[in-house]
């Protein structure tokens, strides 16, 4: 079953990821660790985890985030987001690489209380994987191993040090993809639009099959915004080519596949959970929008 997975969880999945026994408060208000990939699992849960991790990836293997997954097939840089569920399946047998997890908190501190949710490289439907060339990974390598020095001293400030160390590393890969690159609002169609994208992808992915989606129509989605539905409906179609409509279901099909391919849900259970009152509406939905039945998917996936 599609699940989230805590630091806690975390340690006791990979109890040598911690041999410092730190808590899950010890950088104060929020967790921060670093560790080396090379003593880590091969083949990890596919969930959603309510940590953020950036991790470089020497070795090859695939990654599985939401419904799409992505080769590794030389050094990289993956920044994985909570809201989005993701695993990670090793090809070589030499998986090198460091990683640090840290929580919402750590980064939230001072004046600086901006969500990383916000950031062009954890925010939702960016691309999490920069390929590095070996300039970019042995600077970031550095990064790394600077980390995992600091948090073993015994310096009062210490994760004053690694929170700029994670800073840094962020600047960088914000430099491989620059800021002009990322979309930009040119006016109120694309704003109401893109408040509309992100709230849709806020929806999920599912973790329980015991309470339905609660935001299923256009409808919905306007009165969440604050907004007439027929203004939402002509600023989305405005500015996508498509309408509000076509996207609430490409997005839950989305999110269908991914929930018959990654848990033992039953197609009952997978129907409510995606705001279906009865399994054969759901059916019904999936064929129209696939071709093809939610069993098939199922056995396509076992």
């Amino acid at each position: 079953m599609q699940s989230t997975e805590s630091v806690e969880e975390f340690y006791t999945r990979m109890p040598h990821a911690n041999p410092l026994g730190l808590t899950i408060n010890n950088a104060g208000a929020g967790h921060f660790n670093v560790f080396s990939r090379a003593n880590c699992s091969t083949i990890t849960p596919y969930s959603r985890r309510d940590f953020y991790k950036v991790s470089i990836i020497l070795g090859t293997g695939k990654i599985h985030y939401a419904d799409k997954w992505i080769y590794i097939d030389k050094p990289a840089l993956l920044f994985s987001n909570p809201i989005i569920p993701y695993s990670w399946e090793a090809e070589s047998e030499t998986q090198e690489g460091w990683f640090c997890l840290f929580t919402e908190e750590f980064i939230q501190t001072g004046e600086r209380k901006e969500s990383l949710q916000d950031s062009p490289l954890f925010s939702i439907g960016s691309n999490p994987v920069f390929f590095i060339d070996e300039i970019q990974q042995k600077e970031i390598s550095g990064i790394f191993m600077r980390m995992i020095k600091e948090i073993s001293s015994d310096y009062l400030h210490r994760y004053n040090v690694l929170r700029n160390y994670l800073h840094l590393i962020i600047h960088e890969a914000m430099k491989m993809n620059p800021t002009e690159s990322f979309e930009k609002h040119t006016n109120a169609s694309s704003r109401i639009t893109s408040l509309f994208m992100e709230l849709l992808e806020r929806q999920f992915p599912i973790d329980t099959h015991h309470l339905s989606l609660k935001l299923k129509t256009a409808n919905d989605y306007a009165k969440s915004l604050s907004i007439h539905v027929n203004h939402l409906n002509r600023s989305v179609k405005e500015t996508t080519g498509k309408t509000t409509t076509e996207h609430i279901a490409a997005r839950i099909t989305r999110e269908a596949k991914a929930l018959l391919q990654h848990t033992d849900w039953n197609i009952s259970e997978i129907a409510y959970g995606l705001g279906f009152e009865y399994p054969a509406y759901f059916t019904n939905f999936f064929k129209k929008n696939t071709g093809t039945s939610p069993i098939e998917i199922r056995h396509m996936a076992t």
